[in-house]
């Protein structure tokens, strides 16, 4: 015949010892801590809001919108843009204008064409170098901040194709402004 007694359901919450009484009244060091923040009265909103800010993550509103920008620049450059096509008129009024009735037919062409084709792949190339600049200054940007600090994936890919689209756009400017992708329509017979 077994003689133990078997304990009741609630007998482990009864049935404790001295030391374990002891472990339950002695608070933890971080609960004390808390505690006696609290009922000091020093914690305030402003304490509680730089904790909580110091937790989150860096939004990276800014490297995300300048990498945006880069891209969009970079785009505009190789489509071309209404500021492209002013720059190119003007230019093309300009060279009419100072062209004289007796001008032979490369002065002409000159006026009219080359001198536009040169403004607008100018303008072009501007874009493409901002944009260049731009999708650089967004991926250093890290190198700058902590070393833990890195920018979202979707951010450096666009920045990266910023960097891509531009280095395009400003191979483009020097092949249009040097005349190297298209030459330059010469008029058969005339002198030049």
């Amino acid at each position: 015949m077994d003689t133990t007694k078997t304990p009741a359901p609630n007998a482990s919450e009864a049935d404790t010892t001295p030391a374990d009484l002891k472990k339950a009244e002695i608070p933890q060091p971080a609960e004390a801590e808390a505690d006696a923040v609290l009922a000091d009265g020093d914690l305030d909103d402003d304490t509680l809001d730089e904790d909580l800010a110091a937790d989150e993550q860096p939004s990276h509103v800014g490297a995300a919108a300048s990498a945006i920008v880069a891209a969009g620049l970079s785009v505009v450059a190789l489509s071309g843009s209404w500021v492209a096509g002013i720059v190119s008129e003007r230019k093309s009024i300009t060279g009419r204008l100072e062209l004289s009735q007796a001008a032979d037919a490369n002065a002409q062409i000159a006026a009219q064409f080359v001198g536009p084709w040169h403004a607008t792949a100018l303008v072009n190339g501007i874009f493409s170098t901002l944009a260049l600049i731009i999708a650089v200054f967004v991926l250093a940007l890290p190198a700058f901040g902590t070393p833990e600090r890195t920018l979202p994936t979707w951010v450096r890919s666009v920045s990266w194709a910023g960097i891509a689209l531009g280095a395009l756009g400003i191979l483009l400017f020097v092949l249009m402004y040097f005349d190297l992708l298209l030459a330059i329509p010469k008029a058969v017979g005339a002198a030049g």
